[in-house]
């Protein structure tokens, strides 16, 4: 069950300052519970503490770091199904997939536990010229310092904990702001991180309003910031950034190449799952099906089988598969791309009814390229199909976007494998699997409008440390 109200957390503290955020069950559409919202002030004296706490941060061991996200690794595990419950009401995602996501959080923070006591440094070879003769240099990694954290609905807990857990293993404070759609993951997250040794002031977890938030980006207390969400704010909050290096994890159109010597039933059963996961809702999810014009037939019957049975409603039941999108304005907007695509010639193969924020898993064919529903981002249940005749010309198709964020192909030939991996235009290339798929290690991000930088703990780890050198000379 969930509590009858939250609070933000403040320099480490819980506080209850009001219940102006109320939190919406995404099926019911009704108030599950209400949330304190953090105002301009409040968010300067996060900002003001995690500058204070960072000496203290700076002086902790490796050890006493990796102490702290074992504990919440710990804490997560007891709280298990409170926390996909509260996934599942707060986002609207059927049950199952919230507890993939509640282990997914386990997981994010127990890597990070293991890297933190491995953030090594270097001995450098400095006479590579007489001049240098008697000098040794050696590096390490240092904190970057107080960061700035913004994460996205669609994955509350996970995307959090990208951001999170490889703060606490390098020693960086931070302030973050949920999503106010889906702010309860995170505030649990700061009520265990509460009860660690983590230094006063060194995080704060404050949902707010957009026009609360601009010193998330431009207070230059912040050394770092890091956003997941849409490409249109992401680029926004870049340019008003300033100095500081910007992290952005942003949207994609992902495609997935089916090629002739395909194991359809293996390739049906994953793409079906990544385009529909979750309704959609993630910026990985299969978007555009490219098809070798020899199986094409074959595999539209069977995918649009697939598609038109499944099971949509209550996302507390365990049965469900769709469950509700996030909001009604986003169900009606894809509803609306799907009109438009049928309306320019698309053929429209099963789904395409809304009734409020359930919008049913919707399969179309023959859409235009210019179509909504194919050059943007659909970020619901929703994919396209299509055939090819040539690979190079499947590639092609896939790059004919303006993201670049992971593609999928499934292929048994080794040099089509590595072709793809050398001409796609994309942050990852997964083969025999969907572009969806992602392990908590891996590096991941994009390029075009898709991002800037890498997630993945060490690659995030990375991001936030400085590299500081010492050189040493030895007179003759």
């Amino acid at each position: 069950m969930l509590a009858n109200a939250y609070p933000y957390y403040l320099a480490n503290e819980a506080v209850f300052a009001n219940q102006n955020l109320a939190v919406t069950n995404k099926y019911t559409n009704e108030a599950a519970t209400y949330v304190a919202l953090a105002d301009a002030k409040v968010i300067d004296q996060a900002i003001a503490a995690a500058q204070a706490s960072q000496p203290k941060l700076n002086k902790m061991a490796p050890y006493e770091r990796q102490s702290i996200l074992n504990h919440c690794v710990k804490r997560f595990e007891e709280r298990f199904e409170e926390l996909a419950y509260a996934l599942c009401i707060e986002a609207g995602k059927p049950i199952k997939d919230s507890r993939g996501e509640v282990t997914r959080l386990i997981d994010t923070f127990r890597i990070a536990a293991e890297e933190s006591v491995r953030i090594h440094g270097e001995v450098l070879n400095l006479e590579v010229t007489p001049r240098a003769k008697g000098y040794t240099g050696m590096y390490k990694r240092v904190p970057i310092g107080p960061c700035s954290f913004i994460s996205p609905f669609n994955f509350p807990l996970n995307l959090a904990a990208h951001k999170i857990a490889p703060a606490i293993a390098t020693g960086c404070a931070f302030v973050l702001k949920p999503a106010s759609r889906t702010p309860l993951g995170a505030l649990i997250i700061g009520e265990i991180l509460a009860e660690t040794e983590l230094p006063k002031g060194s995080f704060s977890i404050l949902p707010c309003s957009r026009e609360g938030a601009d010193l998330f980006t431009t207070d230059e207390r912040f050394k770092l910031l890091s956003f997941t969400g849409s490409p249109q704010v992401g680029w926004a909050l870049k340019a008003k950034a300033g100095k500081k290096p910007v992290i952005l994890e942003l949207g994609g159109n992902a495609a997935c190449v089916v090629d002739a010597d395909t194991d359809l039933d293996d390739a049906v059963e994953r793409i079906v799952f990544g385009a529909y996961y979750q309704s959609g809702q993630s910026c990985i999810s299969v978007q555009r099906v490219i098809v070798h014009e020899s199986i094409y037939t074959e595999f539209k019957q069977r995918y649009t089988d697939k598609v038109a049975n499944l099971v949509h409603g209550d996302p507390l039941l365990e049965d469900t598969f769709i469950g509700p999108m996030i909001s009604e304005s986003e169900a009606s907007r894809l509803d609306d791309w799907i009109q438009q695509a049928v309306a320019a010639g698309a053929s429209l193969l099963c789904g395409g009814k809304r009734t409020g924020n359930m919008l049913q898993a919707t399969l179309l064919e023959n859409v235009p390229n210019d179509a909504a529903i194919n050059a943007e981002e659909a970020f619901g249940p929703v994919s396209i199909i299509s055939a090819f005749s040539d690979f190079d010309q499947a590639l092609e198709e896939v790059n004919n976007s303006q993201f670049g964020l992971q593609a999928g192909i499934f292929t048994r030939d080794i040099y089509k494998a590595q072709q793809a991996w050398d001409q796609l235009d994309v942050g990852g290339v997964i083969i025999g699997d969907v572009p969806s798929w992602r392990v908590d290690n891996m590096p991941y991000g994009g390029v075009k409008e898709s991002g800037l930088g890498r997630e993945g703990l060490t690659f995030a780890m990375e991001d936030m440390t400085e590299i500081r050198l010492m050189v040493l000379r030895t007179p003759s």
